[in-house]
């Protein structure tokens, strides 16, 4: 079964935080959500597992004992153990017995964390502590994962930890949606949905997303326009719509999905691509 959103609408106070928002997640895939601050990004993962309801839209969901969820806060207990922690997590998901043990030392050997099942929460580094959440919400074998910034904050080895272990879920069946603020992580998902502003900008693989970019992407040491151009590195990207002609010394260059996000949110915001 297909889970997700259709049409999405939520406002609060006044402000839109979705408009007409749509997102299907499958069995065995993942989908990226991305997209700057105020995008929309928590609000639809949090509409997804009925902490936010919808003014108007449809959710497709599990029931919430087929549901794990990481919200972007720490997603455990820093008083408790991390045995204590699971063990927890287990009990109210029903688990008990020989099934939660053997469920709970598995993930935590693939977590790294099995030397250090009496040691507290509180005193796990911060990428060890997100490992520890994330295998409290995987333990009951959830048929949708609900993941929100997973990575963020953590050390580069553990955020490759946390990359693998969804991957792994998502292997074993499990349909899984992430928003995440790195971009080379999302672009390893199965699909990919660009928010800006509580608006879709696009939707899709990530050849479909770079493929919507509406002009040419090129490498400039000093940029001609500064409204449509960005840092990245020692040189500058920059926008240049279909039909222009590109200055001398502007090298073209194939757009990643950092790119094609900053472009597609510069467009949204100008009202259109002419304004460009």
């Amino acid at each position: 079964m297909t889970f997700g959103v259709r049409c999405a609408a939520v406002t609060f106070a006044g402000v839109p935080a979705l408009s007409g928002v749509s997102m299907a997640v499958e069995p065995g895939t993942v989908v990226a959500v991305v997209g700057g601050d105020g995008a929309g990004k928590t609000t639809l993962l949090r509409s997804l597992v009925g902490q936010v309801r919808l003014d108007s839209g449809v959710v497709t969901a599990p029931q919430p004992s087929d549901i794990g969820y990481l919200p972007a806060t720490e997603g455990s207990w820093g008083a408790l153990t991390v045995r204590q922690n699971m063990d927890f997590a287990g009990g109210v998901f029903g688990l008990d017995g020989t099934d939660l043990h053997r469920r709970r030392d598995l993930l935590l050997a693939r977590a790294g964390l099995a030397e250090v099942p009496n040691r507290p929460a509180s005193q796990l580094s911060g990428g060890m502590r997100r490992k520890l959440a994330f295998s409290m919400a995987v333990l009951h074998q959830p048929r949708l994962l609900v993941l929100d910034e997973p990575s963020t904050g953590v050390d580069p080895v553990s955020r490759v930890d946390l990359w693998r272990m969804v991957s792994e879920a998502a292997a074993a069946g499990t349909a899984v949606a992430l928003a995440t603020t790195y971009l080379d992580e999302a672009e390893r998902a199965s699909r990919l949905l660009v928010l800006d502003r509580g608006h879709v900008l696009a939707a899709g693989s990530l050849a479909e997303v770079l493929g919507s970019v509406p002009g040419t992407v090129t490498r400039t040491a000093a940029p001609h326009r500064t409204a449509w151009a960005w840092r990245r590195g020692q040189d500058h990207h920059e926008f240049w719509p279909g039909g222009h002609a590109l200055p001398g010394g502007a090298v073209p260059v194939p757009p990643d999905l950092q790119d094609a996000v900053t472009v597609l949110s510069l467009l949204a915001r100008a009202g259109s691509a002419g304004a460009a």
